[in-house]
């Protein structure tokens, strides 16, 4: 009798969108290649903080091909095919208008990080795709030769042929290969939800997904969960100096009299959005990381995803979405793998990061230099009046997301997988 090969095994530190989303990936790809999926989340469930989150055309597309477009279309709201209406802050009127195509079945999915979290729940426990652990905090991975030992801090042990470090910005696998620490953007941002009924007495737009720039700050909408509720994130720019402890917290309990008072000199129907918000929003000094340039570790056995690799500022929007293309790309790369007969795990995690680095650190990039554009700080834009920086405005904002939209990133994948292949 032939002797029955051992599945092979993946282990998923972090338990967020990127690591759910990674789990579902590689059970798309690798189910039928014998494979068996492990997720460890350190806190006690699986939760998102934070409210809101923005997945683009781009990510979209491949939610759908795992299947998954149909129910997050039922939870996300509808920007009435405006990615972002860009306004003045000082007198609302428009810088530009940046459209979206909305009326496929495939578009953009503004939609409540929590709501998105259970749906890839509850996709995993349907589909049977992961094992799912809590109270899991991954303190050491040892190379073991053809695995890697992961220690955990209850004093358990597991092993796995590969390891996806999907563990945040605070990530405790990248910090065993990499010893940089998150940095702090020059911005902190206070974040809440408020009913869209409560607006559309007196909404005056035809989309409730809007920008307004402004000196030194802004304030970000956009509709989620079925458009009963409008996301509101509004950004200052606080020098490091003057955080003071809360730049140790991270996140925090704010007030919204300090929120209205930091957009007094906004226009009036900015701040009756801010005069909705809850007496008490969350808080966050918004961190990133500097660019890595490298993803994968112990010969292939290790592979870094989403912010433990390339946590970047929320100014586009595209950090989960980022996410989303890493556990896709690596899903087809561990598939190869398993297809190819060349054993060789580290070839193929390296197709994963070939394509997927410098993807990831141009949105890193460009998600920084577009909240320097959000609050007139950029090049060509500080010191000016608004009505001198119009015309950059407008040439700056209309086109900055095509680059990540518009890629095909199966056909990018392919043709480094087929030079691999030889």
């Amino acid at each position: 009798m032939a002797e029955q090969r051992e599945p092979f095994t993946v282990a998923i530190i972090g338990g967020g969108i990127g690591g759910l989303f990674a789990a579902l990936s590689v059970h798309h790809h690798c189910a039928a290649l014998g494979i068996s999926i492990n997720v460890y989340e350190q806190t006690s469930e699986y939760k998102e903080i934070g409210a809101g989150v923005g997945i683009g055309i781009n990510a979209a597309q491949l939610i759908h091909k795992l299947g998954l477009g149909e129910a997050a279309n039922k939870i996300a709201g509808d920007r009435n095919g405006v990615w972002l209406a860009f306004r003045r802050s000082d007198n609302g009127a428009e810088i530009v208008t940046v459209p979206v195509n909305d009326r496929d079945a495939v578009k953009q999915l503004p939609m409540l990080r929590s709501e998105f979290l259970d749906l890839l729940l509850d996709s995993i426990r349907g589909r049977n795709a992961a094992t799912l652990h809590t109270k899991k905090k991954c303190t050491r991975l040892v190379d073991i030769g053809d695995k890697v030992r992961l220690e955990f801090a209850d004093s358990t042990s597991a092993t796995a042929h590969l390891v996806i470090g999907a563990d945040g910005i605070h990530s405790s696998v990248r910090s065993q290969f990499a010893f940089d620490n998150p940095r702090y953007s020059g911005k902190i941002v206070y974040r809440g939800l408020v009913s869209i009924e409560d607006l559309q007495p007196w909404w005056h737009l035809s989309t409730y997904a809007v920008s307004w720039v402004g000196k030194d700050k802004h304030l970000l909408v956009f509709p989620i969960s079925d458009n009963k509720l409008l996301n509101v994130v509004a950004f200052v720019s606080v020098e490091e100096g003057k955080l003071g402890d809360f730049q140790e917290s991270w996140v925090a309990v704010g007030n919204k009299e300090e929120v209205v008072s930091s957009f007094q000199e906004f226009e009036p129907h900015a701040r009756r959005i801010l005069d909705l918000m809850s007496k008490r929003p969350s808080k966050w000094v918004v961190n990133e990381r500097e660019p890595l340039e490298q993803w994968i570790y112990l010969n292939g056995k290790v592979a870094l995803l989403g912010d433990s690799a390339h946590a970047m500022s929320p100014h586009q929007g595209a950090g989960a979405g980022q996410a989303i293309e890493d556990g896709y790309i690596l899903g087809k790369a561990l598939q190869d793998y398993l297809k190819s007969q060349s054993g060789d795990l580290g070839k193929w995690m390296q197709a994963y990061q070939t394509l997927r680095l410098p993807q990831a650190q141009r949105a890193q990039r460009t998600s920084r230099e577009a909240g320097e554009v959000y609050e007139l700080q950029g090049e060509g834009l500080r010191g000016k009046t608004f009505d001198e920086c119009m015309p950059e405005l407008r040439n700056r904002l209309k086109d900055r997301m095509n680059w990540v939209w518009l890629e095909d990133i199966d056909v990018m994948y392919e043709k480094i997988a087929t030079e691999m292949r030889g």
